[in-house]
């Protein structure tokens, strides 16, 4: 703790104001001063009395203790987000505050359930290996062989990637991933938005947040590149995904029966799990389609607004993240713990969040951390487990 006078932790005053998506006007309409108040508290120019840190709090619906504890040594790497220069600032930094606190959620409940180690192949993206080539390593090296996969969001997790699933408040943002380190020990976070609910896109979604963490360096400052060179980077993760997802040899052998032929992606899609448009791409790339069979397939797929709304995307139930939702529910059933001592558990932390924060960032049933008795649900984790201490 830090407590000390009327000292306040002037980071997250400002982290939780922006989480709320709040600006200092709004939050000083809100509590009863002015703007200068606000921001000379965030700026660690003066603290705010007791009684006022007490209404912010009630305004920001985060404990009053969360503004006066210390946070661990930790460093945050770059947010990937597809949409940098199309959405708006307070929606990009917002989700940004939000994975930093579904990775000190996931910090903290690794001192008591054991996560899967993160497991990325040995690589170094210096060595200028292709994207082909990666896409194939990383398959080896998951002993993944070259058949479809069915469920990429369990992948990620199956190898230490936390994938969390939350509202991005923006229909421009559906995917981002986020590196993050606490302490010394390296996490990433892929984020999923709830806004576009569609299992194939989610499919290719993973695969390219999974191609920025193998293929782009963590810290370079995104400010500083320019939009052809983001557009470049993006343009790999695509690539990346689509070699990811759709092995050339395996992939190619089945698309070549009929190329160009808008039925036969559909009965594909069935098997390989991913969008007719990102086949017919892939097919292209690979070259079974000329440019004007290509182009032939995009003026059907706009035609039958499969552009709007594919066949089978509304047939298939996609994929949610589990792994920390399963820690929640280990501690509340083997772990013998209520809600509130889950929740009395990041206060032990110095995380005093509030519970309907944590739901909100791993998807709880609403009131499931509010709960004073241990629940009886019997679901048995396959992501994680209690430590054996």
């Amino acid at each position: 703790m830090m407590q000390n006078g009327n000292r306040i932790n002037a980071e997250r005053l400002k982290e939780a104001r922006l989480f709320r998506r709040m600006t200092m006007d709004e939050l000083a309409s809100i509590v009863g001063i002015n703007k200068q108040a606000i921001s000379q508290f965030e700026n660690k120019k003066a603290s705010p009395e007791p009684i006022t840190l007490r209404r912010i709090a009630d305004a920001l619906r985060f404990p009053y203790s969360f503004f006066v504890e210390g946070d661990p040594q930790s460093v945050i790497g770059n947010t990937y987000f597809r949409a940098l220069y199309s959405s708006k600032k307070k929606d990009l930094v917002s989700q940004q505050i939000k994975t930093k606190y579904l990775a000190r959620i996931h910090a903290i409940l690794s001192k008591k359930v054991k996560f899967k180690n993160l497991n990325l192949p040995p690589f170094d993206n210096g060595e200028r290996m292709t994207i082909e080539r990666l896409a194939m390593y990383v398959r080896q090296y998951w002993e993944l062989g070259d058949a479809p996969i069915p469920n990429m969001v369990a992948l990620l997790e199956r190898n230490g990637i936390i994938v969390g699933e939350f509202s991005t408040d923006s229909r421009e943002i559906d995917a981002f991933y986020q590196y993050y380190e606490e302490n010394g020990n390296s996490t990433y976070c892929v984020v999923l938005g709830t806004d576009k609910r569609s299992f194939y896109r989610r499919q290719f979604n993973c695969a390219h947040e999974l191609g920025h963490i193998l293929l782009h360096e963590r810290y370079a400052d995104l400010n500083e590149i320019n939009r052809e060179e983001f557009r470049e980077r993006e343009d790999e993760a695509n690539d990346f995904a689509a070699a990811f997802l759709l092995p050339a040899d395996t992939f190619g052998k089945d698309v070549s029966v009929y190329p160009n032929r808008l039925s036969h992606y559909v009965e594909l899609k069935k098997k390989w799990n991913v969008s007719i448009m990102a086949m017919i791409m892939r097919a292209y790339s690979l070259k079974y389609l000329t440019p004007s069979q290509y182009s032939y397939l995009m003026k059907q797929m706009s035609t039958n607004a499969y552009r709007i709304m594919e066949p089978l995307d509304d047939t298939v139930e996609y994929k949610h993240p589990r792994a920390l939702r399963q820690a929640i529910e280990l501690l509340l059933t083997k772990g013998n713990m209520s809600g509130e001592d889950v929740m009395r558990l990041f206060s032990a932390n110095d995380f005093s969040i509030s519970a309907n924060v944590v739901e909100e960032l791993l998807d709880l049933t609403k009131g499931t951390l509010s709960s004073k008795e241990p629940s009886n649900i019997v679901e048995f984790p396959v992501l994680i487990e209690s430590h054996s201490h």
